[in-house]
């Protein structure tokens, strides 16, 4: 698909950064994938509200934070990429112990920043490696809470750059799952939170870090955990017990720290990750009879439908 702004919309001036063809390897956490055709961070609201003007109707659009639980393929991306890492991060404390934050901010900074403030309940943000965007998008969790535990309201912006301010009954949510209203996306969120104490929720913020260190590969490429867990069950106990602890294809491996990770080890594509994928789900499947699903989001082409 080749990009088209809509002509009435040319003289709109926009003041982020744009680029053409840009390499989304530099933009996900797992450092693979191809190009985008069109890449833009803006610097605010206002200018992101400017940017989706200009995009025709029938330009698909994909948004990326910190680039992590996603998987871009290596023919890369034929549409609109926006991205809001670095961007969109404004912060207000409210009455009543609330927070509201901009969706480009990461969602450990969120953790650090309401703890300093002696607000409690974000900590378990520090174990989710994405954005508040992502966060909101697939209901994120970590240390057994959910992202939408504290969520008051949120604000969505559509195609034609229109703000619409939204509450959590307006959406299904589930584990890992957020319904929400087609071609509208979190731009902001209200946290609802308590009054704690400030070096309690730091100190808290430490050892939820230090277990996820123990237990998880961090100092490898990931994209945090690849497969959902099944009702009653962790993924990562039916890849273990399936004998894929380890488990290679190109530079792609299953983590030997954590089953549920699928690592670069500095050489893997995406197809070697996409296809591992695909292993574990099999192999998983025929020696357990449970059917793992994917909790990080696949986009792009495959390189033969590249243009």
């Amino acid at each position: 698909m080749t990009m088209v702004m809509k002509k009435e919309q040319d003289n709109m001036e926009l003041r982020g950064t744009l680029r053409s063809n840009e390499a989304l390897s530099r933009h996900t956490s797992w450092r693979v994938g191809g190009v985008a055709r069109a890449f833009y961070q803006p610097c605010d609201l206002a200018d992101l509200a400017t940017y989706l003007k200009q995009l025709s109707t029938n330009d698909d659009i994909y948004w990326i934070g910190l680039g992590s639980n996603l998987l871009v393929r290596d023919g890369g991306v034929d549409g609109a990429v926006i991205c809001l890492s670095g961007v969109m991060k404004e912060h207000q404390f409210l009455e009543r112990d609330r927070v509201y934050i901009e969706t480009g901010m990461a969602c450990p900074k969120v953790a650090r920043l309401c703890a300093r403030h002696g607000l409690t309940g974000a900590e378990f943000l520090c174990g989710i490696p994405g954005t508040m965007g992502g966060a909101l998008a697939m209901n994120a969790g970590a240390f057994g809470v959910e992202t939408w535990d504290i969520v008051e309201s949120v604000k969505m912006i559509d195609r034609e750059g229109h703000i619409k301010t939204y509450l959590p009954e307006n959406f299904s949510v589930s584990y890992r799952h957020v319904v929400k209203p087609a071609e509208e996306w979190f731009v902001s969120v209200i946290l609802r939170l308590k009054k704690g104490d400030a070096k309690t929720s730091q100190q808290t913020i430490k050892n939820l870090l230090a277990k996820r260190s123990g237990t998880q590969p961090t100092q490898q490429a990931n994209a945090g955990s690849v497969f959902r867990n099944p009702a009653g069950d962790y993924a990562a106990r039916l890849i273990e017990s399936s004998g894929l602890k380890g488990m290679c294809i190109g530079g792609a491996c299953v983590s030997d720290k954590h089953a549920n990770f699928i690592v670069n080890t500095g050489t893997a594509t995406a197809s070697d990750i996409e296809t591992l994928i695909s292993y574990v789900q099999r192999v998983v499947e025929k020696e357990t009879g449970t059917q793992l699903k994917t909790e990080v989001h696949i986009i792009g082409q495959y390189p033969m439908e590249s243009k």
